[in-house]
Formats: structure tokens, sequence, C-alpha cells
């Protein structure tokens, strides 16, 4: 997708494969009607710009704001064990962002159009800040009925067409990296807990606030990070289906390759999804490989080995009722 001229254009693909069910994992609520406004939205986006590599994307979800703005949420599968689809609370908020983020187009306008081109001075044009999209989309979220509980980490970006500049708001362990002249410019560090437990923002019963107390953390939690584009720049967003099974050097690797290879920014961006993609997936499943799962495991005294599947996620808090 191209925005409208400016001096910035960006291409922007979506793909996405989730993680095999939890065996046992028995989800008493339906998935939100297909009839239904969030329903529509959330199969609308899964055709856009085309199907991923599998029917949806799992537990997680996300969105694309022409403007441009978009996000990921990755939803904390442990709510499985307890009969609650994890897949409801990360399309809520992303449907949210996406509403919030339409009604704030980031970057209009930037430039004072009153004067001749060569003479325009930048203004500061009015931005829905990732970080306060991600408080009111979050707050849409919790008063969802057909939402009982769950939780979710957030990454949302915004990309501003006029001035080439990038504000980000990061909650958890899902992020993003930028990828500039075959190198990692930037990669957003994740916020955890403790190993395997990210932030994230919950919906959690009464019964399981009184059992386990204050167990929620607050949009204002998140990371922010600004910083201005150059041409050439790539933009990964990603859930830690990616992070814990592919290390930063592979994914670059994939991008080199794919740009040597020619063709249009169109074409490329929609290649360089598919192979990490299907590179994260042969991973997943390569018990006798390290992977970035298994070395952050090691840092902190635990034991694993091989590929992340399903996604080992611990639900913050426990699910006990």
């Amino acid at each position: 997708m191209s925005t409208m001229p400016r001096p910035y254009r960006f291409h922007v693909c979506a793909n996405w494969l989730s993680a095999p069910p939890e065996h046992g994992a028995k989800r008493r609520n339906a998935p939100f009607p297909a009839d239904g406004t969030i329903g529509v939205w959330r199969d609308l986006s899964l055709t856009w710009p085309r199907r991923g590599f599998s029917d949806t994307p799992g537990e997680d979800f996300f969105y694309v704001q022409e403007g441009i703005s978009f996000g990921v949420a990755d939803g904390v599968g442990g709510w499985a064990s307890s009969g609650v689809d994890p897949s409801l609370f990360s399309q809520a908020l992303m449907y949210h962002s996406h509403r919030y983020a339409k009604i704030g187009w980031p970057g209009e306008p930037e430039v004072d159009t009153t004067q001749d081109y060569e003479d325009r001075e930048a203004v500061e044009g009015w931005e829905l800040h990732p970080r306060e999209c991600l408080k009111l989309a979050y707050q849409a979220t919790l008063r969802e009925r057909g939402v009982i509980a769950g939780s979710s980490t957030a990454c949302l970006i915004n990309l501003n067409a006029s001035s080439g500049l990038l504000r980000a708001a990061n909650l958890g362990d899902s992020g993003f990296m930028i990828i500039r002249s075959s190198t990692v410019f930037h990669r957003q560090r994740a916020q955890t807990h403790f190993f395997n437990c990210p932030r994230q923002l919950a919906k959690i019963p009464s019964v399981i606030g009184k059992l386990s107390g204050e167990v929620t953390d607050s949009p204002e939690d998140a990371d922010v990070y600004e910083t201005k584009l150059r041409d050439g720049d790539l933009v990964i967003a990603y859930t830690d289906g990616l992070s814990d099974n592919v290390f930063n050097h592979e994914i670059t690797s994939i991008c080199s390759l794919v740009f040597r290879s020619g063709g249009s920014e169109d074409a490329q961006v929609k290649l360089i999804t598919d192979r990490i993609i299907e590179y994260a997936r042969a991973c997943m499943y390569n018990e006798k490989r390290t992977s970035p799962f298994e070395k952050a495991a090691s840092m902190s005294g635990k034991l694993f080995t091989g590929g992340v599947s399903p996604n080992p996620s611990l639900v913050f808090p426990p699910t006990t009722y």
C-alpha cells in the first residue's frame, strides 16, 4: 500500500502463522460473531492485503490504518487453560487501536500549505501518539462485553509520511525493529516482569482479582521511541513467535537476499514477509537448533531446547478459577 503523494511513501504487507493449539485447552466463549462490528473488521483484516500462512493469527492480531499507523498484539495463551479464548482480547485491542488511530490520522498537516513550496515551513501537525492510542483502545477493550477475561502485549507504531518520523509505544515482549543498510539500526527492548512473563494489559474478572491481587500493567508503562526514517529503511513489527525463534542476523540475511533478487518495492516487501514466516516456521519445529528463547531461558537458569511451539508465554495472573 502506498500513501498519498508526499515526501515519504510506505509499502506495507502483513503475514502470520498461528501456533498449534495447546493440548487439552477448552475455550468456553465463542469468537466475535462474523456479522458483528469486530467480527466484520477481523475478517476483512485477514484478507488484507492477502491471506497469511494460516486461516488466522491464532492468539495474536494486528491492524493497519492508512495514514499510517499499525500495530501487533499477542494474546497471552495461559488463559486458554481456564476456558477463555486469548484471541478475543488481542482482537478487541487491535480493533479499538485501529479505530482511534483512524480518528487521530498521523501527521496532518506537517507543512504550511499557504506558502509557496520553496518557502514552506514545517509545522507540528496534530497526531494521536501511539501510547495515548493504546490507552484509549485498552479502556474500550475493558468495556467490551464479548471479552470476559484475557490479556495481551501490544506494539503500536505511527509513520509520518510528511516528515518521515516514526513514533512507537511498546508494552511487553512484542516489538519492532528497524533495518537500515542491511543492519539492525534499532530493536525495541522487551518488557518482562520475569523470564517468560511479559508486561501486559489485562481484563481480569473480580474473582481472579480478589484471589491474586493487582496483576495488570498500564498503557503508561509502555516504552516509547521516536526516530526519523531514511529512504530504504525496513520496519518489522512482530510478536514473540518471531523473536523467540529467529535471531537478528537471520532476519537481516533474509531481507538482504530478497533485496538482491530485485523487483518492485511492493513485491520485495511481500516476499520478505513470506520468507520470514517460512523461516520462523522451520525454526519453530527444529528441536536441534538453539533458539533465542533457549538462550534467554539459559540466562535465567532454566532449561529449554529447540524452537518454540506453541508460544509458551505465561498468563499473569495464574488462572485458578
